[in-house]
């Protein structure tokens, strides 16, 4: 593991190198007057602001601040590092070609200036914009009442409630949601960003209890609940406004259906969660079983032990280009919908963004589920 973060920090710092060096070369060309030292320290600044910003808690808005312009960072810095060799490549090309060194740096540097605008415009777009996505589902099993032929369940997961995404976009998602007059509503994990703090500050569950679903709203903890180190705090307010943090926890709700919560992975190294089967163990198997796990695991051990809709987060399918091609190999689904035997399976990309509030070949989203009954 040591050997790992030393390799991943090294290629970390040279690449952030290789960027800063471009950075350097264009600002050169564009006639910027900066003294060497000053640039490489004021891009130090920059490139480590996010690890310094979540570390400096004592600054308070100012340590906020950097957190929020290092995120961005991370993007054009990812987004750079992909285009950097092909500008590279294009510049031999065209000083072999006969175009002065000058001409050909400044000219590569509009374009590329120009690529990046571009993708971060249409990254913030896809994750300030939400969509809803819809599941028409079917469960072979008898309608708990004849009332209840089908069962709607507005879904989301991976908020990331904290400095970066606040009120303004958890709005969206309580209008959205209550449009969708859901009978239930499940929160998939990661609801927080990490620390508390900010959804404390911003009084952030004000408006989450705006949330209205017919028969409860029930959350999962996901990843980063485990590493803010606030979940007591977490699960405690969410109680408060009628959310229930289900922690190796079921419910079985007005006689209608049972909806299974587990811990997330991260406590198998902590304190231990139960497995899936473990969980449901007890339950009524003829009525219908709702289940969350945040990170998109166990699939066949879930629809072993009767699940007949598994909702899942945790990916935000990569987030940001290429990201998408590492998140598909990792998991079984990184996204979408599944068939596992009997058991529907949705993960979703998620409704907030960790790090830079940037999506591209991924989108900010809530699940629409209307699962209709056809047993007899």
């Amino acid at each position: 593991m040591i050997i790992r973060l030393v390799i991943m920090l090294g290629l970390f710092v040279f690449l952030n190198v290789y960027v800063g060096w471009h950075g350097e070369l264009a600002l050169e060309h564009a006639g910027a007057d900066i003294p060497p030292a000053l640039y490489w320290v004021l891009y130090a600044v920059i490139a480590l602001g996010y690890l310094w910003g979540r570390l400096a808690k004592s600054l308070g808005a100012i340590g906020r601040l950097w957190k929020v312009i290092g995120a961005v960072y991370l993007a054009i810095f990812e987004f750079t590092v992909l285009l950097l060799p092909f500008a590279d490549l294009a510049g031999w090309i065209m000083v072999q070609s006969g175009m002065s060194r000058d001409n050909t740096i400044q000219v590569l540097s509009i374009v590329v200036v120009g690529i990046l605008l571009i993708l971060m415009l249409r990254g913030s777009y896809n994750a300030w914009t939400p969509i809803v996505r819809t599941h028409q589902l079917s469960v072979d099993k008898a309608a708990p009442s004849g009332n209840h032929r089908t069962l709607r369940v507005a879904a989301a997961s991976d908020l990331h409630l904290g400095n970066t995404v606040g009120n303004r976009h958890l709005r969206k998602l309580v209008k959205q949601m209550n449009a969708m007059n859901p009978d239930v509503i499940l929160l998939a994990g990661d609801v927080l960003d990490d620390v508390i703090e900010p959804f404390l500050r911003n009084q952030m569950a004000d408006t989450l209890k705006q949330l209205r679903a017919k028969h409860g709203i029930y959350a999962v903890l996901g990843n980063h609940e485990y590493y803010g180190g606030h979940i007591e705090q977490y699960v405690q307010v969410m109680q408060e406004i009628g959310i229930k943090v289900l922690r190796d926890e079921t419910v079985t709700v007005d006689g209608l259906f049972h909806v299974a919560g587990r811990k997330d992975k991260t406590a198998e190294a902590r304190e231990g969660r139960l497995s899936m089967k473990e969980l449901v163990s007890k339950l009524d198997p003829s009525l219908p079983l709702l289940a969350m796990d945040h990170q998109p695991y166990g699939f066949a051990q879930s629809a072993e032990a009767g699940v007949d809709l598994l909702v899942c987060g945790h990916t935000h399918r990569g987030q940001m280009f290429p990201n998408h091609f590492i998140t598909r190999r990792l998991f079984e689904l990184d996204w979408g919908y599944m068939r596992k035997g009997l058991m529907h399976v949705i993960v979703s990309s998620g409704f907030g963004t960790w790090g830079p509030p940037i999506r591209l070949a991924s989108r900010s989203e809530l699940i629409d589920i209307k699962l209709q009954f056809n047993g007899r």
